[in-house]
């Protein structure tokens, strides 16, 4: 799960260091209902802390062009994932495989002068997913729904291990290189299985342009790996297959994307209003999506840059061959959703995210659900 461009609308990558130590903690606190559909009225409560953590070189025997980044995260209490769709309604308590509510990831990063960046270690996606423009949901902000806010593509894990190089040019192009581990790291060191079924790739080039005074990204990835069979840490439960699908080797998905501002305000740097769209191709077996997809519009209102607001459409398409596998008990068709979100922020540190979503998820014998939650965020 990555989408392939991540910056914020002044260039690619994070800033260097300006300190050589800096730390934050953002909390948010979720509370949801489904309102139409199958799934049980019940009124769910849950949460999530991140705290990121930075330590330059210079702390630890090296310069600060070096960054050590570590990442702890918990979740608590019940959510709605699975209640509505198989998709995750909620990135940001999305657990692989039904695993805990711990972990740590931590990677060393190195910045050159020339803006070229190398990050070698564990790696949550969630951030970098964070950076997206427009779309800009990390879990804490933004979309909640996983078909928007971290698309998956059934390749790429959540959490990696693996090294990921960024290269800027002068010519408004940037390209990104990711060599991983296709499993899923979460709860883990990375050490315990390392690559032992296979290894993985991301190859992606984005290009940074303008419309009038509006910067617009533009890009193309290729992702796949030597695995040969599917990656059932990343399948929702009830898709996991019972015969022939997941016989096939190696992978390969090619993914478009394209986030265009339609408005930026000068008075307020870095808030805009744009459009946001997303489409991926995959070869099916062994992996469990053949092609996927969203388009919407997201921003900040201008009598309100605190604020964000968004409303976007997703489509998501199961591989034939898994249709085919579990058609005997299950019916199968393509899964897709609307979600709309609105943000107000308030007292600087905090916001609260009224959400909505409609989905029509992928189990044929269910009906279209309907999913009404609330999200306050806290950063300190």
């Amino acid at each position: 799960m990555l989408n392939v461009v991540a910056m914020p609308i002044g260039g690619p990558g994070a800033p260097p260091m300006t300190e050589s130590f800096r730390a934050k903690l953002v909390v948010s606190q979720f509370v949801d209902i489904p309102v139409a559909g199958d799934a049980p009225d019940i009124v769910r409560y849950s949460g999530r802390a991140d705290a990121y953590v930075d330590i330059g070189g210079s702390l630890f025997g090296l310069d600060d062009s070096f960054t050590l980044n570590i990442q702890p995260e918990f979740t608590w209490g019940e959510d709605s994932n699975g209640e509505i769709g198989v998709i995750p309604t909620n990135t940001a308590l999305f657990r692989p495989g039904g695993k805990g509510d711990f972990d740590v990831s931590i990677h060393l990063r190195k910045q050159w002068n020339s803006g070229v960046s190398l990050q070698i270690g564990k790696i949550n996606t969630l951030p970098i997913a964070g950076a997206l423009p427009i779309v800009g949901s990390d879990g804490h902000s933004g979309f909640q729904n996983l078909g928007i806010a971290l698309p998956p593509t059934a390749i790429i894990p959540n959490t990696m291990i693996g090294a990921h190089l960024t290269v800027p040019t002068n010519n408004g192009w940037v390209f990104r290189a990711w060599v991983f581990d296709p499993d899923s790291q979460f709860e883990r060191t990375g050490f315990e299985t390392a690559f032992e079924d296979g290894v993985a790739f991301l190859a992606a080039a984005t290009k940074i342009t303008r419309i009038g005074n509006n910067p617009g990204f533009y890009s193309i990835g290729l992702a796949g790996s030597t695995r040969s069979a599917p990656n059932e840490e990343l399948l929702p439960l009830p898709l996991l297959p019972n015969g022939q699908f997941g016989d096939a080797e190696d992978e390969l998905a090619v993914s478009l994307s394209a986030y265009q501002f339609l408005s930026v305000y000068p008075e307020a740097p870095g808030k805009g209003i744009g459009l946001l769209a997303r489409f991926q191709l995959s070869d099916g077996d062994p992996t469990f999506l053949d092609w996927s997809g969203y388009f919407g519009i997201a921003g900040n209102p201008r009598f309100r840059p605190q604020d964000r607001f968004g409303v976007a459409y997703f489509r998501y398409s199961l591989t034939d061959e898994l249709v085919d596998d579990v058609a005997f008990f299950l019916d199968l068709e393509d899964e897709q959703g609307v979600e709309v979100f609105y943000t107000l922020g308030f007292a600087k540190r905090f916001e609260l995210t009224a959400n909505a979503q409609v989905v029509n998820g992928a189990i044929g014998s269910d009906d279209t659900g309907v999913l009404l939650g609330m999200r306050l965020t806290s950063r300190f």
